[in-house]
């Protein structure tokens, strides 16, 4: 009688030790403080070798419209249906949206030789001058160390974003280069950034598989339905998508306009979560406009993405 209790006990805590395993790998999209659960991360599988690893890092995508001054004089002949919000009432057109992207990013340095992963380039559409080209605007760049002191005490510190140089790679694209000093063994940064995109009718590319192990990996994006897109996600049992219909409220001067300020949208979601760098190659999710009426995109040069962990 006293060996089933005992039998019980231990696989209660077998159970309880799984849980916590599971538990202590969590990926945590909250920016600002590391978890516990992150500071004892150790990797698995062969990520334990790794001389960094990247915990989190998100892409979210919205869009910012508003109508043009002049839609409430223009007659209906004017307006293409699909230029129309949800009530036909006004006009949305590339001219009057604006893409904006929000990147988070959180890495942890393994060992003394993972120090150069602390180092990020950031790729950035700005067209040659000559071009009369609309760029993309950098904005909120952040930095953040977080360190662990001799007694234990976690202790942080902002990196000035102000130093960087700057690298252009053809007439459409240039690379900014941010390095990070002083970083140590068992460090963790995180990296925060926004882009302001002029160009709609373009989504960056997002790399799911990077030169050092991915714990967690995710790109949302809220994507009005009068852009068309062609979305290709990666094929890869480590990949997760969805989409679902969603709503995107925007400006409006219209005085007449009574029914609500929305158009609809595609809400797309893509996760990747524990991926290795010699996991089967995985294709970077990707998007192909699909309207006929709007210019295709500069492309990504070969080689480069949005963000990219520096070699």
């Amino acid at each position: 009688m006293s060996k089933q209790p005992t039998l019980k006990l231990l696989l209660a805590a077998a159970f309880m030790a799984c849980g916590s395993m599971v538990n202590a790998q969590l990926p945590n999209e909250k920016f600002g403080k590391p978890s516990n659960m992150e500071w004892d991360f150790a990797g698995w599988g062969k990520a334990v070798d790794a001389d960094a690893i990247i915990l989190c890092k998100t892409m979210k995508v919205t869009y910012q419209i508003s109508d043009q001054a002049d839609n409430y004089n223009r007659s209906d002949s004017d307006v293409s249906l699909e230029r129309l919000d949800d009530f036909g009432k006004n006009m949305i057109d590339e001219g009057n949206i604006l893409a904006n992207y929000e990147i988070r990013l959180r890495t942890k340095i393994m060992k003394p030789e993972g120090a150069q992963h602390a180092n990020i380039d950031i790729t950035c559409f700005n067209a040659d001058d000559n071009l009369n080209i609309n760029h993309d605007e950098l904005s909120d760049l952040k930095i953040t160390v977080f360190s662990k002191n001799e007694k234990g005490k976690v202790e942080k510190r902002k990196v000035n974003t102000k130093e960087f140089t700057k690298e252009r790679i053809d007439n459409n694209y240039e690379v900014i280069h941010v390095t990070v000093p002083d970083v140590q063994a068992g460090s963790i940064i995180e990296y925060q950034y926004n882009i302001t995109s002029t160009r709609p009718h373009y989504l960056y590319d997002w790399l799911f598989q990077e030169s050092i192990p991915t714990v967690h990996s995710k790109c949302d994006i809220n994507i009005p339905t009068v852009l068309q897109f062609n979305m290709n996600a990666p094929i890869n049992k480590l990949i997760k998508s969805s989409v679902k219909a969603g709503r995107l409220a925007y400006d409006t001067n219209r005085p007449d306009f009574k029914r609500g300020k929305t158009c609809f949208t595609n809400h797309y979601e893509i996760v990747g979560d524990y991926i290795l760098p010699d996991d089967e190659e995985i294709a970077p999710f990707t998007s192909r406009i699909a309207m006929p009426n709007v210019s295709l995109p500069a492309f990504m040069p070969e080689g480069h993405t949005h963000l990219k962990i520096k070699n």
